[in-house]
């Protein structure tokens, strides 16, 4: 579900008179979002849903921060579910919230604060037009580039509004940058450090006097907004800095992370693959061992960090692999098996940072640590399972052939029979395989474990793999 979706129509109330007839309490910003917070965990609602791995640490340490009512910024390596996390907030809004209809900073009715809405408000009083504003739109985010100025975040003089006979110390020439227009709402900052300096500077009045200063002069513009962003640990970004008082005016600095539990890993796969083709649970469990092991090696510069968009393009990649052989080969189910593992390695390993002293073993160690993975899972699923029967069949002479143009019904086909064994059914059974491209995909990850186990041998090449 998208919390940050408005399901419900907007209120009938459509002027000043009607909503304060209707009852409406104003809420500033900070306290619209505890109140929601804490409703949400009073009823035992998850206010971030789609979140896995935070729940005991970043998650508390967020939510303190909201109710306490402060800036936020998020630090961590890429690929650990930031910018997720900040578009999530969007859920503690309000449905609706009441606007000036036509104002540029969406101002609340019962409270105007730039002059020309003010002035709206004196000469039309209960009359005043009320619109209504979802609380997606309620929400803003900008990534920091370089090339961000000063006027896109605060505003800048309006040359066509002096051009048409205001005075250029007149308010109503200044077109507002992103911050004043997300007014009531949230603004949130990807890669800050990204941000020049002097355009940081820009932002400290903003976030700590709530006014704005543009081109030598002041508005005092009580600005209702929170201002959340995102940033790389300054130890491995080398494009930036977060400035010292601007670090100071967030009121929060919460350090982000990668799962640390395997089936976070795997739901964060699940929810994130869009997959064209059947991914069984076992190769998405390999992926995501895959992953954690190229976190802890040396070999990987960890600094950089390996992004959950690792694995997640893995199982896009294995998925096209498989409907890319179901298409060639004419197969009406498309299935995705261990051999096609071997197809997101070779497209993957750019995604990888490696330490400068390992040049030239980059392939080596992926291979590598693909195998430990895949070790690791074929003993978690086939633990106890006693495989004699199939080594003897293939020590006596019988070779198995798959590769990635290799139809599921011609490998099972190619497998020797084990008498009255049911050795074939045990394992499909352990991984839940019905049909054939299920029930090829499990025997495959067998003989690949029996491989690893150096039960039998491999041989790789044009496009197939032999076991025999």
């Amino acid at each position: 579900m998208d919390v940050t979706a408005s399901t419900a129509p907007a209120p009938a109330i459509s002027t000043l008179g009607e909503l304060r007839a209707s009852g409406h309490v104003l809420k500033t910003l900070r306290v619209e979002i505890r109140d929601n917070l804490l409703a949400a965990l009073r009823e035992g609602r998850d206010p971030w849903p789609g979140l896995h791995g935070f729940e005991s640490t970043v998650v508390p340490q967020l939510e303190r921060a909201l109710i306490a009512g402060h800036d936020i910024v998020l630090l961590g390596e890429r690929g650990q579910g930031k910018t997720r996390l900040l578009r999530t907030m969007v859920g503690l809004l309000d449905e609706w919230s009441p606007v000036i209809e036509g104002s540029e900073l969406g101002e609340h009715p019962y409270e105007p604060i730039t002059t020309a809405s003010l002035r709206r408000a004196a000469e039309l009083g209960d009359d005043l037009p009320v619109a209504w504003r979802g609380r997606d739109e309620r929400y803003a985010e900008k990534l920091a580039t370089p090339d961000t100025s000063v006027a896109d975040l605060i505003g800048d003089v309006d040359p066509m509004k002096v051009a048409e006979g205001r005075s250029l110390g007149d308010p109503e020439t200044i077109h507002f940058g992103l911050i004043p227009r997300s007014h009531r709402g949230i603004v949130a900052i990807n890669e800050l450090p990204d941000l020049a300096e002097r355009i940081q500077v820009a932002m400290l009045n903003v976030m700590e006097e709530r006014d704005i200063q543009i081109r030598g002069y002041v508005l005092r513009l009580p600005l209702d907004v929170l201002v959340v962003a995102s940033a790389n640990p300054e130890d491995y970004t080398n494009r930036g800095r977060i400035i010292t008082p601007l670090k100071d005016r967030f009121g929060a600095e919460i350090r982000t992370h990668y799962p640390t539990e395997l089936v976070d890993e795997v739901a964060v796969i699940r929810q994130e693959a869009d997959l064209v083709a059947e991914v069984p649970d076992y190769l998405v469990e390999i992926l995501a061992r895959f992953t954690r092991a190229l976190r802890e090696s040396p070999a990987v510069d960890q600094r950089s960090g390996v992004s959950a968009r690792f694995a997640i393009a893995g199982a896009e990649t294995i998925a096209a692999a498989a409907i890319h052989r179901a298409t060639r080969q004419g197969e009406d189910v498309a299935v995705a098996r261990p051999v096609d593992l071997e197809t997101a390695v070779d497209v993957l390993g750019g995604k990888i940072e490696f330490e400068s002293g390992e040049e030239g073993r980059e392939d080596e160690i992926l291979d590598h640590l693909l195998r430990t993975a895949t070790a690791q899972t074929v003993r978690e699923h086939f633990r106890g399972i006693d495989f004699t029967l199939l080594v003897e069949a293939i020590e006596n002479g019988v070779m198995v052939t798959t590769g990635e143009q290799v139809t599921a019904r011609d490998f099972l086909t190619g497998l020797p029979t084990l008498g009255e064994s049911e050795l074939y059914d045990e394992v499909c059974d352990r991984l839940g395989a019905t049909n054939d491209g299920q029930r090829a995909g499990a025997i495959e990850l067998a003989l690949e474990g029996l491989y690893l186990a150096r039960k039998v041998s491999k041989e790789s090449g044009g496009g197939e793999t032999i076991y025999g």
